[in-house]
């Protein structure tokens, strides 16, 4: 063989080897990445290859898969009551992806959970059958909900304080994801996210904003865990007219200032003085108001299991002092969604106990046998009880004599606050009427918090009382005297 053979042999014989080398690394070391990668059509088509497991409430599906007559993908997501369940359960689609608890547990609707694997499976690598999501919503608590906002927009949250169990996550307006489930459907994606996708927004969970007076509770927990109050019925010594402290700005309250001046926490509660709680915020500063919002959950991402991102605030940077008195109204850069106020009334109403808020109660293989069990949720003692029975006493207060008593259930223990809280620059946008709430009766209790962010009520005419009240009065009846 002459020199130039041997060495073109021998060159081919590298390039084969390199080839080897390659082929083993991709299928070794790469392959699990590349299968996994989300530009992987062949997944597409796998999740869609066989009906979806379903999300479920109260015993009965809310979702559902029909055949496609497709080449690509056999099968397309339904859904029962879209609109209803859609901040609940998200949506499926072929084109745009999944959210909320079809993104969570996409592996385990669509089969291809490690966990729901038999051994047959993994030697054939077979996608399984897949699991079930089993959720915690009440549907009557949810349709009570849905029907109180047609007509406005905004959102309402309820959940059981002592089991932490979310029983209603209501939107309006909603969307179906139905029709967004297949392949072709860009023009309804492009319709439902026009005017900055309000109606694809998941405003209970994921849009936190101004809390306003609804934040006072916040406040006053803060300022008798730290000795500020130590009887809700004792003047507090607070004057108005108030001035904001480091300004020369008079803060107002909806009640003349005769009426919120040296008044009890009880009275300031109900008649929403917004002097008292600047002031109590102002005595208590940044750091003590800072621990006890971020005890109630503020600043932290919420996992129910859909995580709340971006997560509710209280201000973390060094503020002025007139800034952190606003924040004691809910003002300034506090931010919190209906999920976290309700979650502030789920600990007053339970003894100062939070139990970790979630929506879903098991997630199980094809066969019901249970892969995840959320019967014993996370729970802490946020504030003394002590502290979360005089909250309770200045709440009921707010519902039988104040602002509060359009959510008045008959024969029920019902406490609230209700807030309206400024937005958009010089206030030029329509204030958000906000209402947050605890009912029992019977042995049974419930935590609501609402917002309204528009409606047909003439600007002067907007309030948590008059807006939001009804709708938590709605969900805490349907639940109580289930």
């Amino acid at each position: 063989m002459n020199k130039t053979i041997r060495r073109a042999s021998v060159f081919c014989l590298l390039l084969v080897l390199a080839l080897l080398v390659r082929v083993t690394w991709v299928q070794a070391y790469q392959g699990q990445a590349l299968a996994d990668d989300k530009n992987n059509r062949r997944n597409l088509i796998g999740q869609y290859e066989n009906p979806l497991g379903n999300i479920i409430v109260g015993g009965e599906a809310v979702t559902g898969s029909t055949k496609t007559g497709g080449k690509d993908f056999g099968y397309k997501r339904t859904y029962t009551d879209g609109p209803l369940y859609a901040p609940v359960t998200g949506y499926s689609s072929q084109a745009f992806g999944t959210s909320m608890l079809e993104g969570v547990y996409k592996n385990v609707l669509n089969g291809s959970d490690s966990r729901l694997k038999t051994m047959m499976d993994m030697l054939t690598n077979k996608r399984a059958a897949p699991g079930d999501v089993l959720t915690t919503i009440d549907k009557d608590v949810q349709k009570a909900g849905f029907d109180a906002l047609q007509g406005k927009q905004g959102a309402a949250v309820a959940i059981d304080p002592a089991t932490g169990q979310i029983l209603g996550i209501v939107n309006n307006p909603s969307f179906d994801p139905g029709r967004i489930a297949g392949a072709n459907d860009r023009e309804a994606w492009a319709e439902l996210s026009a005017d900055q996708g309000k109606a694809l927004e998941n405003v209970a969970l994921r849009k936190p904003q101004a809390p306003g007076s609804t934040f006072k509770l916040v406040t006053l927990a803060a300022a008798i865990e730290n000795g500020l109050v130590t009887d809700i019925d004792t003047p507090t010594g607070i004057k108005a007219p108030y001035t904001i402290p480091g300004t020369r700005t008079d803060l107002r309250s909806e009640a003349p200032a005769e009426m919120c001046d040296n008044v009890s926490a009880r009275v300031a509660l109900r008649l929403s003085c917004n002097n008292v709680f600047a002031e109590l915020a102002h005595k208590l500063g940044q750091d003590k108001m800072r621990a006890m919002a971020e005890k109630f959950g503020f600043n932290t991402q919420i996992d129910t299991p859909v995580r709340t991102n971006p997560p509710s605030s209280y201000p973390k940077g060094k503020m002025s002092v007139d800034q952190v008195a606003q924040t004691g109204i809910g003002q300034f850069d506090v931010q919190a969604t209906p999920l976290q106020m309700a979650m502030v009334t789920a600990a007053v109403e339970n003894g100062g106990k939070l139990v970790a808020p979630h929506m879903v109660s098991q997630v199980t293989d094809a066969n019901g046998n249970v892969l995840e069990s959320f019967k014993d949720p996370k729970s802490e003692q946020v504030m003394k009880a002590k502290t979360a029975s005089m909250l309770r006493e200045a709440m009921k207060t707010v519902v039988s004599e104040g602002g509060g008593r359009p959510a008045q259930v008959s024969g029920a223990e019902v406490g609230g606050k209700t807030g309206t809280a400024q937005r958009g620059v010089n206030n030029s946008l329509s204030p958000l009427a906000w209402f947050t709430s605890y009912g029992k009766l019977n042995g049974k209790q419930i935590a609501v918090a609402v917002v309204i962010e528009n409606s047909d009520t003439d600007r002067s005419e907007i309030g948590g009382g008059k807006l939001a009240a009804p709708i938590a009065q709605k969900m805490m009846q349907t639940w109580l005297k289930k």
